[in-house]
């Protein structure tokens, strides 16, 4: 069993684990499957408060698709939340994505 299948699977069976769905959406982003990274990452996001780097990986799976406006937000969410958390380096890579869109 690969990482993807391992972590698909534990998405699968604990679907309220943040950590599963945090696991399967970065295996699936690696795999540059976006739309269901998209989905893992939103679903992992409603579960859990995130310190930036999920909305940043949120980011750059939106805008793999051409969903800029929705890319947009997922960055202006990762640099509230980075900043809040004190990761300004983070924080301003993500400015720095925003401004790419």
């Amino acid at each position: 069993m690969d990482r993807l299948d391992l972590f698909r699977t534990l998405a699968a069976d604990q679907p309220d684990e943040p950590r599963a769905r945090y696991g399967y959406a970065n295996e699936l982003v690696r795999a540059k499957r976006w739309e269901e990274a998209a989905h893992e990452l939103q679903a992992y996001l409603a579960l859990a408060e995130d310190e930036g780097n999920a909305w940043g990986k949120l980011g750059d799976a939106l805008a793999h698709l051409g969903r800029t406006d929705e890319a947009a937000d997922a960055y202006l969410s990762g640099i509230d939340q980075a900043t809040k958390f004190g990761h300004t380096g983070m924080a301003d890579d993500f400015a720095t994505a925003l401004e790419a869109l």
